[in-house]
C-alpha cells in the first residue's frame, strides 16, 4: 500500500522537485515516509521562517518552485512572514502543512497546534489554499499549483494535508497533465503596439522582474528602438554594461525626468508599486499618457491603468515585437539619453551612497556572476536606488514589497543549493542578521558556500536616520549584536574582520577558495 504521504513525495519528484525545505514535526511525520528512499534532498533549518526563505533563494536562482514542509499551527504561522515576501516578488513557492484531523478542524477542543481556522488565514497571503479532504484530491490540486507556477503570475501556493488523511491509502497517484494557457497578445495588439513603437521618437522601457525570461530579445527590442531601459530592483542584471541601459531606481528623479519626456513608455513585467516608484513617497511620479503595459497577470494590469494594457507572456511579445521592428538607423540618441540619466542619477543618490555602490562594484568585479542575495541593510538600499550586476536574476533582496527582515541568510543557502557551482554571498546587517542567526547552522549541515558578508553599523541605522530626519528621538534602534567572529566559530565557520576595504578582493577569494560557508564582517565606517 502506497499512502497519501508517499503519494505525494513520488508526485513531487515527478514534478522535477529535487529538494524540500522543512523541520519534521509530529504533524508532518507521514509526508516524510517516502521521503527517505526518493530521490529528493530534505534541508533541515533552524526556524520554519527559514525554511520559506531558503525555498524563495532556491526558487529565485534556479526558476523552479522552492517547496517547504512545514507543521500545522507555529509552523504554518512561522512560514507566513515567507509567503509574504513570495507574494510581493511573484516568487513560486510550494508550501505543504499539516492540519488537525477533519472531525476536529474548526471546534476549539484545544488540540495540539490548533488554529482557529488555518486555511482561512492563508488564503490571505497565498495564491490559493486547498485542504486535501480526500486522497484521490492530491494529484488534482498539485496539477493546479504547478500550473499555476508555469502559465500565470507565480506565487506561494499553500496545500494543508489533515492528519488522518497523510496515512490513508493512494495508490497509483500519477501527475496529471496540464493544459494550462499562458495568455498571449492577438496579431490586431501586435501590429498596435508596433505601430505606436515606428511612431515614437523617444521612448523609454521599464523592466521589472518580470521581464527576466525576455532579457535576450530585450536587448534587441532596445536597440531597434534605441531606447533607454530603466531596470527596478527585481530586474536588475539585465543588458549589464549596455550603453543603453539606466540601473537606477524609478523613484530618483533623473529617471522620472526621462520618463517624463518620453513619448512612449514600455513598461515590461513590472507592477509599478511604490517601492520601486516612490521609495521616498514623495509622489510627483510623471503622467505616462502613452503607457504599453505588458504584463501576465490582468489583475495587476488592472491596478494600475494604461493607454495600451497587454495581458501576454512577456518573453513571447517582446521577441515578437522586437522582430517585427526595423533595425534604427545608428543616432545613439537613446545612448545618450541613457548616459545623461545614468550621470544625473549617480550625481543624485550623493556620496554616501556612492562609497556603498564602489563596495557593491567590488563584490561584482571579484567574483563575476555571483548571485548577491542582499537583506534589508544599508548597502542594499544603495545598490537598489543604483547599481548594475553582471548576471540575470543575480541581484535580489527584500528590501523591496514586503520587506521582510532576515530574508538574506537563509535565502542564500537556499540559492546556493539551488546552483552550487555559482558564488553565492549574502549582504546582511548587524540587525538583520540576529533574526536568523541559526540558520548559519543550516549552512554548515550542507556545507553551502555561502559568503555572508555582514556591514555592520551598530544598530538599524536606516531607522534612527530616518527618525533624526523628522525630529524624532531615536529610540529602539541599538539592539547589542554579538561578536560575529565568535559567533562563526561556534558553528566552525571560518571568519575574518577586515581592517581596511583593500582587504575586500582577497577575503572574498580566500572565502571562495574555501569552499565552505565563511563570514566576513565589515564595519560601515571603513567605506562610508
Amino acid at each position: 500500500m502506497t499512502t497519501v504521504g508517499e503519494a505525494l513525495v513520488h508526485l513531487l519528484e515527478s514534478y522535477d522537485v529535487d529538494t524540500v525545505f522543512g523541520i519534521p514535526g509530529v504533524h508532518t511525520i507521514e509526508l516524510y515516509r517516502g521521503l527517505a528512499g526518493s530521490k529528493i534532498r530534505h534541508i533541515t533549518p533552524r526556524h520554519e521562517q527559514g525554511a520559506g526563505f531558503m525555498a524563495d533563494g532556491y526558487a529565485r536562482a534556479t526558476g523552479k518552485p522552492g517547496v517547504a514542509f512545514v507543521i500545522t499551527g507555529p509552523g504554518i504561522t512561522n512560514t507566513i512572514t515567507a509567503m509574504g515576501q513570495a507574494r510581493a516578488d511573484s516568487i513560486p513557492m510550494l508550501v505543504i502543512s499539516g492540519v488537525n484531523q477533519r472531525e476536529s478542524l474548526g471546534k476549539g477542543m484545544g488540540f495540539l497546534h490548533e488554529l482557529p481556522n488555518q486555511r482561512a488565514m492563508l488564503q490571505t497571503v497565498a495564491m490559493f489554499s486547498h485542504r486535501i479532504e480526500t486522497p484521490d484530491e492530491l494529484p488534482i490540486v498539485l496539477a493546479r499549483a504547478f500550473a499555476l507556477f508555469a502559465s500565470r503570475r507565480p506565487g506561494p501556493v499553500h496545500i494543508e494535508i489533515p492528519l488522518d488523511v497523510m496515512a490513508l491509502p493512494l495508490d497509483g497517484a500519477e501527475r496529471l497533465p496540464s493544459d494550462a494557457p499562458i495568455p498571449h497578445a492577438s496579431p490586431e495588439t501586435m501590429a498596435e503596439l508596433t505601430r505606436l513603437c515606428l511612431g515614437a521618437e523617444r521612448p523609454v522601457i521599464l523592466i521589472g522582474g518580470g521581464a527576466k525570461p525576455a532579457a535576450i530579445p530585450l536587448q534587441t527590442l532596445a536597440e531597434r528602438l534605441d531606447a533607454p531601459v530603466i531596470a527596478t530592483t527585481n530586474a536588475r542584471g539585465i543588458m549589464h554594461g549596455h550603453p543603453l541601459l539606466v540601473p537606477a531606481s524609478p523613484s530618483l528623479r533623473p529617471c522620472r525626468q526621462l520618463l517624463a519626456d518620453s513619448d512612449l513608455v514600455l513598461a515590461i513585467g513590472t507592477e509599478m508599486g511604490p517601492t520601486d516608484y516612490d521609495m521616498y513617497g514623495e509622489g510627483g511620479f510623471p503622467d505616462l499618457k502613452r503607457l504599453v503595459r505588458i504584463d501576465i497577470d490582468a489583475a495587476q494590469l488592472d491596478r494600475h491603468p494604461a493607454f495600451m494594457p497587454i495581458e501576454a507572456s512577456a518573453r513571447e511579445t517582446v521577441e515578437a515585437l522586437a522582430a517585427a521592428l526595423p533595425e534604427r538607423r545608428n543616432t545613439h540618441a537613446g545612448a545618450q539619453r541613457a548616459q545623461q540619466t545614468r550621470d544625473a542619477a549617480w550625481a543624485h543618490i550623493g556620496q554616501r551612497y556612492q562609497s556603498m555602490v564602489r563596495f557593491l562594484d567590488i563584490l561584482r568585479d571579484t567574483l563575476p556572476a555571483s548571485l548577491i542575495v542582499g537583506d534589508s541593510t544599508q548597502a542594499v538600499y544603495a545598490g537598489n536606488m543604483y547599481y548594475d550586476h553582471d548576471r540575470v536574476g543575480g541581484w535580489f533582496n527584500a528590501a523591496t514589497g514586503f520587506g521582510a527582515l532576515g530574508f538574506g541568510p537563509p535565502a542564500s543557502i537556499g540559492a546556493s543549493l539551488g546552483k552550487p557551482e555559482t558564488s553565492t554571498i549574502c549582504i546582511v546587517g548587524d540587525g538583520g542578521f540576529q533574526f536568523v542567526l541559526g540558520e548559519l547552522g543550516a549552512a554548515v549541515d550542507e556545507n553551502v558556500p555561502v559568503i555572508f558578508v555582514v556591514w555592520n553599523n551598530q544598530g538599524y541605522q536606516e531607522i534612527e536616520r530616518a527618525m533624526v530626519e523628522v525630529d524624532i528621538d531615536p529610540v529602539g534602534v541599538r539592539p547589542s549584536a554579538p561578536d560575529y567572529l565568535k559567533i562563526a566559530e561556534a558553528y566552525g565557520v571560518a571568519s575574518q574582520r577586515l581592517a581596511n576595504i583593500s582587504q575586500l578582493p582577497a577575503a572574498l577569494l580566500g572565502a571562495k577558495a574555501s569552499g565552505k560557508p565563511y563570514l566576513i564582517e565589515i564595519d560601515e565606517k571603513l567605506i562610508v
